[in-house]
């Protein structure tokens, strides 16, 4: 399929752009907020495991989600059928909403003339034996690699989504959205004992970008590395003890540990560690935190988000002091400042909510191994796993899939099962060393929130935790 027009959904159906947006007035008439949010999905996803191909499915799904807002409250009709018929359904679904301030319509987000991604269908100009070659290829490659690798994983996915909101005043914002992610896993045994590694890479642009042999291949050169060294590693130490974290990934901790806690929802209703606190020191100095849905091509960037409201840089942390909270419309007028671009939802079927796009702290003055060596024992986190948070409290716990031993400030052996213990807010006054290094993920994220899931980003310089607690098996 070639680059939609500005009449897309309505060149595919009988509904007609003036009756939708009549509709659309009539439904919103009264509230406070809301919009018609147009989506029309195709994706794709290979799995090849064990040199079989395992599985390959295409998917399109297309509908409409009517949303209404009136004081805290929202309500949302949604369906997979966009016609008229469906549309008038959705509008009398919403008449059971109680109205809203009676205040005109909030006014509709400012426009963007910026373009973040291309429009390139991803599904597009790759065929379906040419994308099954590739990964026959990986998996061939990671074999050919060292003899103890045992089993290779690799998957492949795609999707291609067009969005248009329509607001109740006729205005509207259209955003086409590529995102492509390929990820490998390798197993390797050595005796009786048998590890994995795992890496990928992905992003918002067609496959060209990430299918290219040297890009795949670096892939599975990580993946096997990983796995590698895992295979080498021995029962983590626990106790209290120095932590650095390296660049890139492992900012999954400061997104899950920190940056939950400054969406703007969980601020409002206070439930948040950080609610309140906009104004004050809530980390050490040095420590800057910024989520920037601009960022071309990056997995969890946006041109505008689910409610139409351009993306943006937002600083949050600046030098340790808290700047302000991630917003979607509601919650931004109901706290009384403006949307900050962070309005997401997972498809036509959800109401949007704020969330994160990149979020990421920014580069220090120190050497990445400077920092390393100023710790006498301690843990050097070089991935992350799975890991659980209470958004309240700011508790944490991480696991590390990659991890080393700090002795005497020099890297020492691989170790395996050690996590990482804390609190978001207590460990952002830990931060004693920042390094120069900041280096996004590579391009994997998704964040699930409330039953969504929707793609993100993360990253971070080396840096370095006083006094954390490791849980370990040692």
């Amino acid at each position: 399929m070639t680059s939609p027009d500005q009449n897309f959904f309505f060149a595919q159906t009988d509904l007609v752009r003036s009756t939708a947006e009549r509709i659309v007035a009539e439904a919103l008439s009264g509230a406070d907020d809301g919009e018609l949010f147009l989506e029309y999905r195709q994706s794709e996803s290979f799995v090849f495991d064990d040199g079989v191909l395992r599985g390959a499915n295409f998917d399109t799904t297309h509908g409409f989600g009517l949303r209404a807002i009136c004081g805290e409250a929202a309500a949302l009709a949604h369906s997979s059928e966009i016609s008229e018929p469906a549309l008038r359904r959705a509008s009398e679904a919403l008449r059971t909403l109680k109205k809203g301030s009676g205040a005109i319509l909030t006014s509709p987000p400012p426009k963007t003339n910026l373009i973040l991604y291309s429009d390139e269908n991803p599904l597009e100009g790759v065929s379906f034996p040419d994308k099954v070659k590739l990964l026959e290829a990986i998996d061939a490659y990671a074999r050919s690699l060292d003899t103890k690798v045992v089993q290779v994983s690799a998957s492949l996915v795609a999707e291609w989504q067009v969005v248009e909101i329509i607001r109740g005043d006729g205005s509207s914002t259209r955003d086409i959205r590529p995102l492509v992610r390929l990820n490998v896993s390798v197993v390797s045994r050595d005796g009786s004992r048998q590890e994995t590694g795992s890496y990928g890479i992905g992003g918002r642009a067609g496959y060209t970008e990430f299918i290219s042999e040297a890009r795949w291949k670096s892939v599975v050169d990580e993946a096997l590395r990983q796995s590698l060294v895992n295979l080498d590693s021995r029962s983590a130490p626990a106790g209290e003890m120095d932590v650095v974290l390296a660049p890139g990934w492992p900012g999954i901790l400061l997104h899950e540990a920190v940056g939950h806690g400054l969406e703007g929802d969980f601020n409002r209703k206070r439930t948040s560690a950080f609610a309140d606190l906009v104004g004050h020191r809530v980390a050490a100095k040095g420590v800057t935190v910024i989520d920037d849905g601009t960022l071309g091509g990056r997995r969890g960037s946006l041109t505008v988000d689910d409610e139409g409201t351009p993306s943006r840089m937002n600083v949050l942390i600046e030098d340790g002091i808290l700047k302000g909270f991630m917003q979607d419309r509601l919650n931004a007028r109901l706290m009384g400042v403006m949307p900050t671009g962070n309005g997401r939802r997972q498809s036509h079927a959800h109401l949007p909510m704020p969330r994160m796009t990149n979020t990421y702290m920014i580069s220090g003055k120190h050497e990445p191994e400077e920092i390393i060596s100023s710790v006498k024992s301690g843990l050097y986190a070089a991935s992350f796993g799975g890991g659980q948070v209470d958004i309240t409290s700011g508790k944490f716990v991480f696991s590390c899939t990659e991890a080393y031993q700090i002795e005497n400030g020099k890297l020492g052996a691989p170790v395996k099962g050690a996590t990482i213990i804390g609190n978001g807010p207590d460990a952002l006054t830990r931060i004693s060393m920042i390094g120069n290094d900041m280096k996004l993920d590579p391009g994997i994220g998704t964040c699930g929130k409330r039953g969504q899931g929707v793609p993100v980003g993360v990253g971070q310089p080396t840096i370095r935790l006083n006094a954390i607690t490791v849980g370990g098996t040692g």
